[in-house]
C-alpha cells in the first residue's frame, strides 16, 4: 500500500513538472515570435535607429500565477463607441463583456472590448481586446498600458494569460496611434507579467 501511494505521488509530480514545461514552451514561443517580428524591418514598430541595435524584448519571469481563469459575463446590446487612442483617431469599439477573476488575493473586473473593423474580417471575428493599466505602469512596465489579445469564449469562463501582455506600439514608436486603457481597466495589483517598458518609454 505505501509503495503505491509513493508511486501515485511520483507519477503525479512528473505530470505536473510536464505540464509546467509544456507551459513554459508556450510562453517562450510567444516571446520568441514577438521578437522575430520586432526584428524583421517589414513587421517591426521600431524607429530606425532602435532597430539597428535591437536583440530582445525584456520579459518578466514566466509565472503560471498570472495565467487566471475568469468569469465572462457578456453585455447584451452594447451601443458601439470611439475609444480614445493616443491621437486625434477614434476607432469603433464595442463593449463584450465582463471578466472577473482573482489575482494576488484580490478581486478584480474588467471590461473587454471588440473592435468592429475586425470582427468584419474572416481572420479576426472571433477576436477580443483587454487593454489595461496596472501598479507596474510606468515604473518596470510602460506607462500607456499593455493588452491582451483573446477570443469569444464558448461558456461563461475564459484564460487570461498576463504573461502574454505585449506594449502597444506607442511604446516605440511616437509616431503610431494607439489605444488608451480605459479607466475602468486599471488594475490595482503589479502585474510582472508579460513585456516590461522598452528603453526610456
Amino acid at each position: 500500500m505505501k509503495k503505491a501511494i509513493i508511486i501515485s505521488v511520483f507519477l503525479a509530480s512528473q505530470i505536473i513538472l510536464y505540464a509546467q514545461k509544456t507551459y513554459r514552451h508556450e510562453i517562450k514561443v510567444f516571446q520568441e515570435e514577438l521578437n522575430k517580428e520586432y526584428a524583421d524591418s517589414a513587421t517591426s514598430p521600431l524607429t530606425p535607429e532602435d532597430l539597428a541595435t535591437f536583440k530582445s524584448l525584456d520579459f518578466y519571469p514566466i509565472k503560471e500565477k498570472y495565467r487566471v481563469v475568469a468569469k465572462f459575463t457578456r453585455t447584451p446590446d452594447a451601443v458601439p463607441f470611439k475609444m480614445q487612442t493616443t491621437t486625434d483617431r477614434a476607432p469603433e469599439y464595442v463593449k463584450y463583456g465582463e471578466v472577473e477573476f482573482i489575482l494576488k488575493g484580490k478581486n478584480i473586473k474588467v471590461n473587454i472590448y471588440q473592435s468592429l473593423r475586425l470582427r468584419k474580417t474572416e481572420k479576426y471575428k472571433d477576436y477580443l481586446f483587454l487593454p489595461f493599466r496596472d501598479l507596474t505602469s510606468g515604473k518596470t512596465s510602460y506607462g500607456g498600458g499593455r493588452y491582451v489579445d483573446l477570443k469569444i469564449p464558448e461558456g461563461d469562463t475564459m484564460i487570461i494569460d498576463f504573461n502574454k501582455a505585449y506594449n502597444p506600439y506607442c511604446a516605440y514608436n511616437h509616431k503610431y496611434s494607439c489605444v488608451i486603457p480605459p479607466p475602468e481597466n486599471f488594475i490595482k495589483v503589479k502585474i510582472k507579467a508579460g513585456v516590461k517598458k522598452f528603453g526610456k518609454h
